[in-house]
Parts: structure tokens; sequence; C-alpha cells
């Protein structure tokens, strides 16, 4: 697992704010840069198990993708 020093491998360079302007709270990125991590590291998992089982590899990937696009912001504002 993805310390919280260490880069997840699908980490961006910079992580921006809502507004566009770069995010410079290390407290922040610290958090965001371990959850990536731990997302990775269970993906990759599921994965593996996937196609252990003889699942279709492009399918399993389809369903993670489908799954990140409908997570829902709680926060959304208007």
């Amino acid at each position: 697992m993805a310390g919280p020093t260490t880069r997840a491998k699908s980490e961006p360079d910079i992580w921006k704010q809502p507004d566009g302007s770069v995010m410079s709270c290390e407290e922040s990125i610290s958090v965001l840069r371990e959850n990536l991590g731990e997302i990775e590291e269970i993906c990759q998992e599921a994965l593996e198990d996937a196609v252990l089982m003889d699942v279709s590899e492009a399918q399993f990937r389809e369903v993670l993708h489908t799954l990140v696009e409908t997570l829902a912001n709680p926060y959304k504002k208007g």
C-alpha cells in the first residue's frame, strides 16, 4: 500500500481546487495520496481475482469505470 509520502501510480503532478488553483495543503495532499493508494491496491487485487476466475478483463475494467462514473458527490453545490 502506498503511504502518505509515496505517490500513487495514478496521482496527478498537482492537485487542483474547484476554481483551478493549485492545492497547497500538505495534510490534504497526504490524505488524497493515502486514499488513492488504497483504492489502487483494492482495484488491482479485484482485477487479479476477476482474471483468475476467468472474467473478461475488458468487462471488469468497464465495471470499474462505471463504478467511478456513478459515484455521488454529497457536497455538490448548486
